[in-house]
Order: C-alpha cells, then sequence, then structure tokens
C-alpha cells in the first residue's frame, strides 16, 4: 500500500481536532467525564492525531519545534494499550489547552507544503 503524503496526515490531524472541537463545543470537564460516546469520540480523534504525528518528517517537525512531538505520538500508544490508566483530566487539559497550539502549526505546515 502507498504511504500517504504529509499533506494528506497533515489534513487527517485537522480533520480530528476539527471533529474534537466540535464535540467539547459548549462541556465541561464534568460533561466529558459522565459521557461515555465523548470520552471515546475524543480519544479516537487523539488516536489519529498522534498516529498521523508519527509519520511527519523530521524536517517538518522541526519547523514547529517547540511543540511535544515525543508527547503527541506517544499519547497513542497510552490510550491503545493502557487504556485503563487513562486520566481523563490530562485528555481533557490535552484538547483544551494543547489542540490550538497544534491547529495553528498545522495549519502553517499545510500552507507551506502546498
Amino acid at each position: 500500500m502507498a504511504s500517504r503524503s504529509p499533506l494528506l496526515r497533515i489534513h487527517d490531524m485537522l480533520e480530528s481536532i476539527q471533529g474534537i472541537e466540535q464535540a467539547i463545543a459548549g462541556k465541561t470537564f464534568r460533561d466529558y467525564q459522565r459521557s461515555w460516546l465523548l470520552r471515546s469520540a475524543i480519544e479516537r480523534g487523539v488516536e489519529v492525531i498522534s498516529e498521523a504525528s508519527r509519520h511527519l518528517d523530521s524536517d517538518l517537525k522541526a519547523q514547529h519545534d517547540n511543540l511535544r512531538w515525543d508527547d503527541i505520538a506517544g499519547i497513542g500508544n497510552i490510550l491503545r494499550h493502557e487504556y485503563q490508566h487513562v486520566d481523563a483530566r490530562i485528555i481533557w487539559r490535552a484538547v483544551k489547552d494543547d489542540l490550538p497550539q497544534l491547529k495553528s502549526a498545522l495549519l502553517a505546515l499545510k500552507d507551506s507544503l502546498k
């Protein structure tokens, strides 16, 4: 199977971020904690972001070396393999506090690849 281009990987990440943004709009942490469906959707979006990030070239990542790329890649492993130890507060903080910065960086990378 042919490898997806960096631009398509970035598109996948941005699509997941958009989905997460829509899912958490108007929601509180308590809403997140209480809804299996909301938690599952957000965690799936984070998994996609994590996996797609693993396939971005290190030169692309270096353009935004202020991002914690290793943590972005690593969170997917935790969600997939250590799901019983996932701290809802960490995921909630990541999507509320870290996704906006990642989104900005991805939009800039997307523009640089066009």
